[in-house]
């Protein structure tokens, strides 16, 4: 099991190295000059020469790579080619209320997914496990900004039980940043648990099939007694990589859900970004996204093989 995951590990440091070389060269060959985007249209060629120079992006692109990624490792992203802020901090602020939407949205996945998918494997030959399965898929085909257009309409605008949007820090209020999180959290997560109960119910469909269940109701225990001892730790295998899967889904959706609900998450950062066009902005947010996707995936190996032996005792 250690060297298994040391070599998951080995793997993510890999990984992150080339996502960060593919990112800066993506980056690179972008159209249009920074230096001339900060300036304006009216600078003069001697000032956008100056300008470049300040930057840094008048030198080789291996020079620029190492120089941006050798200071990405001290927490230094430099400094916005709009705003001349420092990238760092706001990445920092930005992540964290991301971070919170996202684990809010996993929550409310798994909490729809787990009972759901459970109930409509348990009754697949029944009709209620046929509208649970048929609900789930009509949800898969929702998109999460419009579950969160939705959402606003009935709960913002006509109950008034929560607000549109906005957003309070948690120590600064906590009450009113339950209520905030509320709508984004469900907008995201009903669309993923929806996803994810088609897995839940697919893995314990098959594990309701193996010969180990049958003994085990052979030997007197009831259908759901022998699943929760003996089959949701087998169905749950399958199931945590298609979460991790669903994590990165998160992510990417949460940058069209924060602009929804008016969160100052990473997603509103990089579309702002992109916006005004302050590449070294996006480089940042965007390398935050890859490598916050790779952990999720080594994460999840190293989930997998604790919950499943048979890889723990492989060599």
């Amino acid at each position: 099991m250690t060297l298994r995951i040391a070599r998951r590990a080995a793997i993510f440091v890999v990984s992150v190295a080339v996502a960060s070389v593919a990112v800066f060269l993506f980056m690179a060959v972008l159209p249009g000059d920074p230096a001339q985007v900060a300036l304006g249209v009216n600078a003069t060629p001697d000032l956008v020469a100056k300008t470049r120079h300040d930057f840094g992006i008048d030198r080789p692109l291996v020079t620029q790579y190492f120089s941006w990624i050798g200071n990405v490792f001290t927490g230094d992203f430099g400094r916005s080619y709009v705003t001349r802020d420092l990238i760092g901090p706001q990445l920092v602020d930005r992540l964290g209320v991301t971070l919170w939407l996202v684990g809010a949205g996993t929550v409310v996945a798994v909490l729809i997914a787990v009972p759901l998918g459970t109930f409509a494997a348990a009754r697949h030959r029944k009709a209620s496990g046929a509208v649970v399965s048929g609900l789930s898929q009509l949800g898969v085909a929702v998109p999460a900004f419009l579950a969160g257009i939705l959402l606003v309409q009935i709960f913002a605008v006509q109950l008034r039980w929560l607000p549109s949007g906005g957003w309070t820090p948690p120590n600064q209020d906590f009450g009113e940043f339950v209520r905030g999180l509320v709508l984004p959290a469900l907008s995201l997560g009903l669309v993923q648990g929806a996803v994810l109960t088609r897995y839940v119910r697919s893995a314990v469909l098959d594990t309701l099939r193996e010969d180990y269940l049958r003994t085990a109701r052979a030997k007197g225990l009831l259908p759901w007694q022998a699943l929760m001892r003996h089959g949701l730790r087998n169905a749950a295998v399958p199931v945590v990589t298609v979460l991790g899967l669903q994590l990165t889904t998160l992510l990417i959706g949460a940058v069209v859900v924060e602009r929804v609900f008016v969160l100052p998450g990473l997603g509103s950062m990089l579309l702002d970004s992109v916006a005004s066009r302050d590449l070294l902005t996006v480089q940042g947010i965007v390398l935050v996204l890859v490598v916050a996707a790779l952990l999720v995936n080594f994460v999840v190996d190293v989930l997998y093989t604790a919950i499943d032996p048979r890889l723990r005792r492989s060599r």
